[in-house]
């Protein structure tokens, strides 16, 4: 994808813990939906793709290093930006913004998560699919 994918959220109360901030867990699960919404904006059927029939794209690594915390209420945007590295595997880089501080020197998390391809029958790698290469790259 040469061009990254903005996605905006508020923090909610689930989202944090108990000392009021954005919990670990949630910073990933945030970048997550920020995922599903690009694909669902680049015309990949959501619901087929998570149930995986065919093929199935789990995440093999992941990882978030917070650099402020975020608290109920923050309006943030997270910029995605995912890369081919194999064949069968991609990584989606994020930077996570308070929405009224959008620049590169100001992101208050950074995460990347990295999927690999399996063939859902043989659990094997395999190919990433047309749609997925397509995301890519546009």
């Amino acid at each position: 994808m040469n061009k990254p994918f903005i996605y905006h959220r508020t923090v909610h109360f689930q989202d944090t813990d108990a000392a009021g901030v954005v919990y670990f867990a949630n910073g990933l699960s945030l970048c997550h939906e920020a995922y599903e919404a690009a694909l669902a904006a680049a015309g990949i059927d959501i619901k087929a793709f998570f149930r995986g029939d065919a093929i199935a794209v789990p995440i093999t690594h992941a990882s978030i290093d917070f650099f402020k915390p975020m608290f109920c209420g923050d309006r943030l945007a997270i910029r995605l930006t995912p890369s081919l590295l194999t064949p069968a595997s991609f990584q989606i880089e994020y930077q996570i913004f308070f929405d009224k501080d959008f620049d590169e020197k100001n992101a208050i998390a950074k995460a990347i998560t990295k999927h690999t391809c399996i063939d859902t029958s043989t659990r094997k790698r395999c190919n990433l699919s047309h749609e997925l290469l397509k995301w890519l790259t546009i």
